[in-house]
């Protein structure tokens, strides 16, 4: 057995960073809720994240021009605009874990938009993944029970469906233009925090409470969720293959199940269980890992970053 090289140690560290730092990040999310309306938050988070990396690309040395402007604010209105509005909007009446499940429903998604817009059709491995995703989506749904949070519910994987657009609409991005991940980056969510800025300006929502519990729960989400977590994950990509970095991220939304449990007291029903499961088969599946012996070569995938 070959021994771990310091390269990929670091990388498994980076990785666990994440995973705790995007699952804790769903409950801050959720108790800001008291305090603000759900796009002054998600709008203030995202124009603070954006230009503490527009500080990183000047720091680094790293160019300032944008990408091409077309396909970036594309990618800005469906991966930050679109994916962050719609899934802080299902926090307001729908529970952290919930909607952080259906949140990552996105590579089921991804699936179907890249066979939609780059051609890549599906195997019978992705259609498999696919069919257990769905049963997992109704366990997790219970459309046969009164849907008291069907709203959130709809939200949630709406904007699941809008982060999948974002990601493939970013494959396309660095077929055609290879641009630097950190200055796409940047620029995407600088776009996608305007948007939200003028949604939070038109739409009526509740006076931001600037107490200790906003400031903190934003500088959180801001700088770490958005910033920290961006950049851990970049090494994530960088030294790990992509689909075992795009399958281990499922600890996300576990981890927002456990601490949502925990601190939240948003105890899941036995059929959210069972959802819950095949929801993690099927995005296993989709993936295309395999339990057993790894396989020889990795396929590239495509990089996404929540």
């Amino acid at each position: 057995m070959s021994a771990v090289s310091p390269h990929e140690r670091g990388a498994v560290f980076a990785l666990i960073g994440t995973i705790l730092l995007w699952g804790y990040s769903w409950i801050v999310m959720k108790q800001v809720m008291a305090h603000a309306g759900p796009f002054d938050f998600a709008a203030l988070r995202y124009l603070i994240g954006a230009a503490i990396l527009f500080a990183a690309l000047m720091l680094s040395g790293q160019s300032l021009r944008p990408p091409p402007v077309l396909p970036m604010i594309l990618i800005g209105l469906c991966q930050t605009a679109a994916f962050q509005g719609l899934e802080q909007w299902a926090l307001v009446s729908g529970g952290a874990g919930h909607v952080a499940m259906l949140a990552y429903t996105m590579p089921f998604w991804a699936v179907l938009l890249a066979w939609l817009l780059l051609g890549d059709k599906p195997t019978g491995r992705h259609w498999f993944g696919l069919a257990l995703a769905a049963i997992g989506l109704v366990c997790i749904i219970e459309p046969w029970r009164s849907l008291g949070s069907g709203l959130s519910t709809t939200l949630a994987i709406a904007g699941g469906l809008a982060w999948a657009a974002g990601t493939v609409l970013s494959k396309r991005m660095f077929q055609r233009h290879a641009p630097s991940v950190l200055n796409l980056t940047a620029w995407q969510m600088l776009v996608g925090g305007i948007a939200l800025g003028i949604v939070a300006l038109a739409v009526p929502q509740r006076s931001i409470d600037w107490n200790w519990a906003f400031i903190g729960g934003l500088a959180y989400s801001a700088v770490l969720a958005s910033s920290l977590a961006w950049w851990l994950w970049s090494i994530v990509l960088q030294r790990l293959p992509t689909t075992v970095a795009s399958v281990s991220s499922l600890g996300v939304p576990v981890v927002t199940v456990l601490l949502a449990w925990l601190i939240l007291h948003e105890q899941p029903s036995a059929m959210e269980l069972v959802g819950i499961v095949f929801v993690l088969l099927g995005l296993i599946a989709v993936s295309g890992i395999r339990l057993g012996k790894p396989r020889k070569r990795w396929k590239r995938g495509s990089e996404i970053s929540p």
